[in-house]
């Protein structure tokens, strides 16, 4: 476990510094996020490379907070289209008793931590960006685990 840490670890940074700098085309993106977790979604560049997400999400009966921070690096050839991978935190509480397969049931406090990589295309002729992202999920607190999200977000771009 903890060479493939290393390994994931080493390949980012390779591939991170490999790459050329990104070039942002917007500063701050608010939308919707389908998949897992679904909800609102805000992104902000901090720089041409860094960007900071947050998602509040709802479901399996209810509320969570995610936070990521992004790297992001354009695909050469294809303009407005990047890569981007990062991490973060979740913070969830939920009530749904019901649902064994559910790893944030009953009325309690989950929290977690999570990685990202994704895709995200900006469009050139509108305010629009669409994204695409898996997230590997550890929940530390309550039902301990690791799960596997996924996403599809479309956010209206502000520059």
């Amino acid at each position: 476990m903890k060479r493939m840490t290393l390994f994931i670890l080493l390949t980012g940074a390779l591939l991170g510094g490999l790459t050329a700098s990104a070039q942002q085309t917007y500063k701050t993106g608010l939308g919707l996020k389908g998949g897992y977790p679904s909800g609102v979604t805000v992104k902000h560049f901090l720089d041409n490379r860094s960007a900071v997400e947050g998602i509040a999400s709802f479901g399996w009966g209810g509320f969570g907070i995610t936070g990521l921070y992004q790297f992001h690096n354009p695909i050469p050839d294809l303009p407005g289209l990047s890569w981007y991978y990062g991490g973060g935190a979740h913070l969830a509480i939920a009530n749904d008793d019901d649902d064994d397969d559910n790893p944030w049931r009953g009325e309690e406090l989950t929290l977690g931590i999570d990685g990202v990589i994704g895709l995200e295309y900006v469009f050139a002729e509108a305010p629009i960006s669409i994204g695409i992202d898996i997230l590997p999920v550890l929940n530390i607190i309550q039902k301990p685990g690791v799960w596997f999200n996924s996403g599809i977000a479309i956010r209206y771009t502000f520059k």
